[in-house]
């Protein structure tokens, strides 16, 4: 039973231990090890996930091989491949645990069937909040240096530094992991960043 789970919906919902109970009765949750992959490019997304331990990369690989990792899932993330899911797409993207990690596996109906409004709502917030992030993602790539790009992520992803290898947090940026070490460098001279 996906406790944890059960927990955080309740605590940012406000629906009763007794509902969350009902609505996640059904869940599978798996222990996904470290290297595993969820799904991966050309397969089809078939559920939504919840990561209740661990940390898992989404990424995709370039013509050329060049991995891009496109989002970091740690703790409490909700994360799927929405094109996928909801509109039966091959998807463009690898989901690899990169570290041993325990996931909810939610059907694509999850937030739609039996469940309160107050779910919906929740569920219209996740995917709201998503937007946000993936239009700040597109923007930051597009257009901020990569000191800027690095505070985002310091910012968005507090306590991963030491989780992941700096090639993936350069990859995530979109530098190279030369370039990486000189932002460090230069914003701990700038800034006393610490690093």
């Amino acid at each position: 039973m996906p406790f944890k789970f059960e927990s955080y919906l309740i605590s940012h919902t406000g629906i009763s231990g007794d509902n969350v109970k009902e609505l996640t009765s059904s869940l599978v949750e798996k222990n996904i090890s470290k290297g595993t992959f969820i799904f991966r490019e050309g397969e089809i997304c078939q559920h939504a996930f919840f990561v209740e331990k661990g940390l898992l990369r989404v990424y995709t690989i370039d013509e050329n091989g060049k991995e891009h990792i496109i989002q970091f899932s740690p703790e409490n993330w909700f994360f799927s491949d929405r094109s996928s899911l909801y509109f039966n797409e091959p998807s463009m993207y690898f989901v690899e645990a990169i570290e041993d990690s325990l996931v909810v596996f939610l059907p694509k109906n999850f937030f739609e069937f039996n469940t309160p409004d107050v779910l919906a709502r929740f569920n219209d917030r996740l995917l709201n909040n998503h937007i946000r992030h993936m239009q700040k993602r597109i923007t930051m790539l597009l257009g901020a240096s990569a000191e800027q790009r690095y505070l985002d992520f310091v910012h968005m992803y507090p306590d991963l530094m030491l989780r992941v290898p700096q090639w993936m947090i350069a990859s995530y940026l979109g530098i190279t992991p030369e370039g990486l070490s000189r932002v460090r460098k230069a914003l701990a001279r700038q800034h006393g960043f610490n690093n």
